[in-house]
């Protein structure tokens, strides 16, 4: 029987390695696919490309013009600080990336209908999040409903789906499913801000959640050393 292709959106992030690795246990040949839009955690692409490689896993990176998201999220550019430090609720940060899912669902949708792939995995989570609306079940759920009434698959009976396998996890249950599929969560990155070498500022909304989650599961963080931890 030919294995099923996947699309993985892929950030080098604990969630969507995590996702990748789920991929792989179920059966799919993924296809890793991540974007470049000026972020300035830019440095997660190396650890997605060192994933990629390791596993023997193509890899295609997308280029996006940052001039989207230009003065609308501090995550682009330098006109916004990254907030840290800041009581993480459901309200919308200022980390928030104009239609950024919707952007790389589109993408990945044309890739799947040009490699024949009925499958896209997506990492986002809905219990511990940062307030993003598009990492919600129902805007998954109405985006493979909306792909289905407008791609050529759709239309022919090959309808498309979109598996989000991390949306109701808390982040200690994302990690402690993604050890034992053998992640090596050391390899991933996480902060919005990290230095040129990838270590985590420990302050922003991103690492504030990575450092619950690994609380929660009961292990350190292998990104962190002893004094990052103290």
């Amino acid at each position: 029987m030919t294995q099923p292709v996947a699309i993985n959106l892929l950030s080098g992030g604990l969630d969507s390695v995590t996702v990748l690795h789920i991929a792989r246990a179920q059966g799919f040949l993924p296809i890793a696919l991540s974007f470049r839009y000026g972020q300035r955690h830019i440095f997660e692409l190396t650890r997605a490309a060192e994933l990629c490689r390791e596993l023997e896993v193509e890899h295609l990176v997308l280029n996006l013009d940052p001039g989207l998201f230009a003065g609308a999220t501090a995550l682009v550019g330098e006109s916004q600080a990254i907030p840290t430090d800041r009581p993480i609720d459901d309200s919308i940060p200022s980390t928030y990336v104009p239609a950024r899912n919707i952007l790389f669902l589109a993408h990945a949708l044309a890739l799947a209908e040009t490699r024949g792939a009925t499958d896209i995995f997506i990492g986002v989570n809905a219990l511990d999040y940062s307030g993003y609306p598009d990492c919600r079940p129902e805007f998954i759920a109405a985006f493979e409903s909306m792909a289905n009434l407008g791609m050529k698959a759709g239309v022919e009976g090959r309808p498309l789906r979109i598996h989000a396998p991390l949306a109701e996890m808390n982040k200690a249950q994302i990690i402690q499913t993604g050890l034992k599929l053998g992640v090596d969560y050391a390899r991933t990155s996480s902060c919005y801000q990290p230095d040129a070498a990838g270590r985590p500022c420990g302050r922003c909304d991103s690492c504030v959640l990575r450092a619950r989650g690994f609380a929660g599961a009961g292990i350190a963080d292998p990104l962190l050393g002893p004094a990052d931890r103290a």
